[in-house]
């Protein structure tokens, strides 16, 4: 089923069942089918509040939850639409700061479904269209809408005219879909860029930079740049921002890892080269401590599987599973340990780089468990488990579940040892079954 999308309301699951079964059961990226989708109910997004469009491969979804943050902080009411969703469906589509409720999502898949089931629209256009009538409903002042796939051609792109478009952090992600090169891939993001709409991107190297020059010249959307028209640096306690306008100062982000600082200041970048809403700063600074976006190094409350380790562990969760990525939440990890033993739990899709996702991590790593991502296509553990032993990484061993890996894990560790840092990674939807089983929803 595509994103493991079930749910426990009978109502939500008759719409996802006739979702999966009318559906191509693949992304396949274009604008035909949703264009024509949303014309069947009206055309809901053409009647949206502003609209802030956020693509990237890594980071996109920490930039919008400051962005909702400092939005919220102001006294505004945004929607929000992101993806995949962790655990439970609702948490794609968020209306006035509150995921919606199922009732309400129900009606809204069966509404877009029966006026175009016969399109062949995909899980992801169909979903689009209901955010986006669900939007047009339900009164806000702002819309924070997250790039699923891409840019150019991604269901969410059919956007007229946002306040602002921003592109995070690039790599090499969904080759499939958008290319082998980064260069490519990074032509792909800009094409959310709009006449005249600010496109707020970070520092790239030169030739992706000079890519995404070219596409937003095409488009005649202005450039504004990290390094360029805004930039910022950090301290030890906070956060100094800088653009034209002047400077703003905030706390370090809440959450965790050295790359959350560039996602908060690309949010802060957004926000303040758009017209359309006023944020003040007193708001930038209240969202680096009141954004919340769960499975980006997470560190995870009492539960379950943290009753599984000694007193005193910690136990992290990230869904991250690009080379990119995992060379920032490394860091963060590395940052999180302070030199207490670090062992890995990992489960990966089929389509993902294991070695490329692996390789920052092999030097912090006492060991690895290896595991599968249920219901999806995955490596095999023995596969991940023999690249973390090519890597380096001298404990390596397989286990059926995050359970059983914690079990494994505390069974090993030497008696009066210091209390261990243990990272659970590779795969959104792993990291979903890692906060169902650690009775830790997203709300």
């Amino acid at each position: 089923m595509p994103d493991h999308a079930t749910s426990t309301d009978p109502g939500v699951q008759r719409q996802l069942d006739r979702l999966i079964a009318l559906g191509p059961g693949a992304d396949i990226l274009g604008l035909e089918r949703i264009t024509r989708l949303l014309d069947r109910v009206g055309n809901p997004h053409l009647a949206l509040p502003p609209m802030l469009h956020v693509a990237g491969t890594n980071g996109k979804g920490s930039t919008c939850a400051f962005l909702r943050a400092a939005l919220e902080a102001a006294g505004l009411t945004a929607h929000v639409y992101s993806s995949p969703h962790l655990v439970r469906f609702n948490e794609r589509i968020r209306l006035a700061g509150k995921l919606i409720a199922d009732d309400i999502l129900a009606a809204l898949l069966e509404e877009v479904l029966d006026s175009g089931g016969d399109i062949g629209a995909s899980f992801f256009e169909v979903t689009t269209a209901a955010a986006f009538l669900a939007f047009s409903r339900t009164p806000a002042d702002a819309c924070v809408i997250e790039v699923g796939l891409g840019g150019r051609l991604d269901a969410t792109n059919v956007i007229p005219a946002p306040a602002a478009c921003a592109i995070a952090q690039l790599g090499i992600d969904h080759q499939a879909f958008l290319g082998d090169t980064a260069e490519v891939i990074a032509g792909e993001k800009a094409g959310i860029a709009k006449p005249g709409v600010p496109l707020v991107t970070m520092a790239y190297p030169g030739p992706v930079a000079e890519r995404i020059a070219e596409v937003a010249g095409a488009a005649g959307a202005p450039i504004l740049a990290c390094g360029q028209a805004w930039d910022f640096e950090v301290a030890h306690d906070g956060l100094c921002y800088r653009d034209a306008k002047g400077s703003v100062e905030t706390p370090l982000p809440t959450l965790a890892g050295p790359h959350q600082p560039a996602n908060l200041a690309l949010a802060i970048a957004t926000l303040r080269h758009q017209q359309r809403l006023a944020i003040p700063a007193k708001a930038l600074a209240a969202a680096a401590t009141s954004a919340r976006w769960p499975a980006r190094m997470q560190r995870l409350a009492e539960g379950p599987l943290l009753d599984l380790l000694p007193t005193g562990s910690q136990l992290w969760l990230d869904g991250g599973h690009n080379e990119a990525a995992a060379r920032s939440v490394s860091a963060a990890l590395a940052e999180a340990a302070q030199g207490r033993p670090v062992h890995l739990v990992l489960g990966m899709l089929s389509n993902k780089d294991a070695s490329g996702l692996l390789t920052p991590f092999a030097p912090l790593a006492r060991s690895l468990t290896a595991i599968p991502v249920p219901g999806h296509a995955h490596h095999a553990p023995r596969d991940l488990a023999e690249a973390a032993r090519r890597l380096g990484v001298r404990c390596v061993e397989t286990a059926e579940n995050p359970e059983s890996a914690l079990r494994r894990i505390a069974v090993r560790l030497p008696a009066g040892g210091a209390p261990p840092v243990i990272l659970i990674l590779g795969s959104l939807y792993l990291a979903g079954e890692v906060l169902r089983a650690n009775d830790e929803l997203p709300d």
